[in-house]
């Protein structure tokens, strides 16, 4: 676990991070893009199983070291600016953005670059809209929230899973859909980048055994008129991915040919 130079200093977590990470242990470096309404819930699992691997570097990731406020009221540090991140990453990780900073020209050429380099990618929820916008999922299978799963073939996809079960891999990209996806991709990363043993013991460490209460969250448990209101609350926010996303894939595809 990354210890973070201006915090105070807590020799317990010292302790366990040392014992995970004995001196010597090669860096694994996780870049998570964070920026003004990010969703915590979707880059909480890939901080937190990542955190307790041996080596992690975990960089949240901004164009400056200013507060932003995740949605809702969730104040984050960002520790790494777009421009100090490392040239390659082992994993990058993008969760749910608001539409604003998702469509921020600088946050897709950023995206573009590192996504291009890191050896793992990850996308949770609307985070894979933003590396559709960044022409990463040219022909690729995957996934997203709900609402946006119809982007998907905008943008480059040539599959899109719209049921079953948690994270559609692709050769190195993990997407997910919101929640505990992060937890799954990220586990299901850390198996394959660190191996079992490693991913065994943060699996146990954070006790990842989901018993939603309320029953899956899909349409077909929530019901048609729930389903609905969701729909309608979101349609405007889709719409605004879809407008940036779909200009910059566009553009993407035309610097490439």
């Amino acid at each position: 676990m990354m210890q973070n130079s201006h915090s105070q200093p807590l020799p317990s977590y010292q302790r366990f991070a040392q014992a995970v990470s004995p001196p010597g242990t090669r860096p694994f470096r996780v870049g998570i893009v964070i920026g003004p309404g990010f969703l915590p819930m979707d880059m909480v699992g890939v901080q937190a199983v990542f955190g307790f691997c041996p080596g992690a570097e975990i960089h949240l990731l901004w164009k400056t070291l200013d507060l932003v406020e995740g949605f809702p009221a969730w104040w984050t540090q960002p520790t790494t600016t777009f421009s100090d991140c490392p040239e390659t990453l082992d994993v990058l990780a993008v969760p749910m953005l608001a539409p604003e900073t998702s469509n921020d020209p600088e946050v897709i050429a950023f995206v573009v670059k590192q996504g291009r380099q890191a050896k793992y990618l990850i996308g949770v929820c609307n985070g894979v809209v933003l590396l559709g916008a960044a022409g990463l999922l040219q022909g690729k299978r995957v996934t997203t929230s709900l609402n946006s799963l119809p982007l998907l073939e905008k943008l480059g996809a040539s599959e899109v899973v719209t049921s079953g079960s948690g994270v559609v891999v692709d050769g190195n990209l993990y997407t997910a859909r919101p929640g505990i996806g992060s937890f799954e991709a990220a586990l299901m990363v850390a198996d394959v980048a660190l191996g079992c043993e490693f991913a065994q013991l943060a699996n146990l460490v954070v006790e990842y055994d989901p018993h939603p209460p309320l029953g899956p969250g899909t349409i077909e448990n929530a019901g048609q008129a729930i389903a609905e209101k969701y729909s309608s609350l979101i349609a405007d926010m889709i719409q605004e991915y879809s407008r940036g996303a779909i200009a910059a894939y566009t553009k993407q595809v035309q610097v490439n040919h």
